[in-house]
């Protein structure tokens, strides 16, 4: 039974799950040398690796219960799952593409705007296409937000879109997953990525992947990538909503985006302008609006 007493394994999962992801950017850096596409379509493959092999050896019962619960392609229900898991797959492939171009052509900060963004896009694109109600509160949160992408805008309007395309392909990837929660997210991951390296496959030398560059140094960073910053910080996530409520963790995920700046200016020396900073701080602002309970804000108050 999970008490308030016994919760500290869950907390420092989510919280180990998230400094991880914050660092992502430090092995992609490592392979600045290399085309964005070769780096992805490498990363997918050795993710697929990874992922099949811990359902096939450490989590054979649970690919088995998945596998039969999988609807039938020719159904009607089968035939949304597929085309939904196909389209996830696409949407993380490109997500995880326009993030490793950013980080190793544009900056580390672009990249930790775009999922500091991430959660408040989402609620507006939920909000559109799901009919999800929101609150004065949330709204207000959003319309601060709004005034820091401005912000950004105008001190430069191509990492604004950068940020968004990269927000934007999360976001999207989130919802299309939505009506899917009774699956195994590993399982989920493994038919998503290997549907979409199925359609990525005969693109790859548009892509630029040129297996005449495997050397020592790619393939164990890649490596590296796929098992510490793929597969890990994912089991980590799973096993902290066992005890943590989706929403806990959804506060925890601001871990990321934090440790990402801390990189961008502590460990790779980027520069900030004043009215970058300031829309940073607004957006971070506008999170905590989000997210603080409505209840909690009146006792406050009173």
């Amino acid at each position: 039974m999970i008490t308030k007493e016994n919760l500290t394994p869950y907390y420092s999962s989510a919280i180990a799950s998230f400094i991880i992801w914050g660092m992502a950017a430090i092995p992609f850096k490592m392979l600045g040398g290399y085309v964005s596409g070769h780096i992805l379509f490498f990363r997918v493959m050795s993710a697929l690796i990874v992922l099949w092999g811990i359902l096939l050896i450490g989590r054979r019962k649970i690919l088995l219960e998945m596998m039969q619960k999988t609807p039938n392609i020719l159904s009607k229900e089968g035939q949304k799952f597929w085309s939904l898991t196909i389209i996830g797959g696409l949407l993380l492939s490109s997500n995880w593409l326009s993030y490793i171009y950013v980080v190793n052509h544009i900056d580390v900060q672009t990249g930790s705007f775009a999922y500091l963004i991430c959660p408040i896009l989402t609620a507006v694109l939920s909000w559109g296409i799901l009919k999800q109600k929101l609150s004065f509160q949330q709204w207000s949160a959003i319309f601060l937000s709004g005034i820091a992408c401005l912000m950004l805008a105008t001190n430069s309007w191509i990492n604004l879109i950068y940020s968004l395309i990269i927000a934007g392909t999360y976001a999207f990837y989130l919802i299309s997953q939505s009506n899917w929660k009774q699956y195994d997210k590993i399982y989920l991951l493994a038919l998503q990525l290997s549907l979409a390296f199925l359609v990525i496959f005969p693109f790859q030398s548009q892509l630029g992947a040129n297996y005449q560059k495997l050397d020592i140094y790619f393939l164990l960073v890649i490596l590296f990538i796929g098992i510490i910053f793929t597969v890990l910080p994912l089991f980590l996530n799973l096993y902290s909503l066992k005890g943590l409520p989706s929403s806990t963790v959804g506060i925890l995920l601001y871990i990321n985006p934090l440790i990402n700046f801390g990189i961008a200016f502590g460990y790779f020396n980027e520069n900030a302008s004043a009215e970058k900073l300031l829309a940073y701080s607004l957006i971070f602002i506008s999170v905590i609006i989000y997210n603080f309970p409505v209840e909690t804000r009146k006792k406050a108050i009173s």
